[in-house]
């Protein structure tokens, strides 16, 4: 599956929460697809956890 249908699928549940839940089932909704996404990337193994909490200019020689 492409990226854009992915981006497409979740724009759509995004739109429907807001539309039919109001902003706060849109702010749930969007929590939980971040926090489905991040378990995604660290289950196929393209994320480490100590990747989220480094400093972008952290480089060490």
């Amino acid at each position: 599956m492409s990226m854009a249908v992915v981006g497409l699928m979740a724009g759509m549940a995004l739109g429907f929460a807001a539309y039919f839940g109001g902003f706060g089932a849109f702010l749930l909704v969007a929590a939980l697809g971040a926090i489905g996404f991040l378990v995604g990337r660290y289950a196929e193994g393209d994320l480490e956890p100590g990747d989220l909490f480094k400093p972008r200019g952290d480089r060490r020689r």
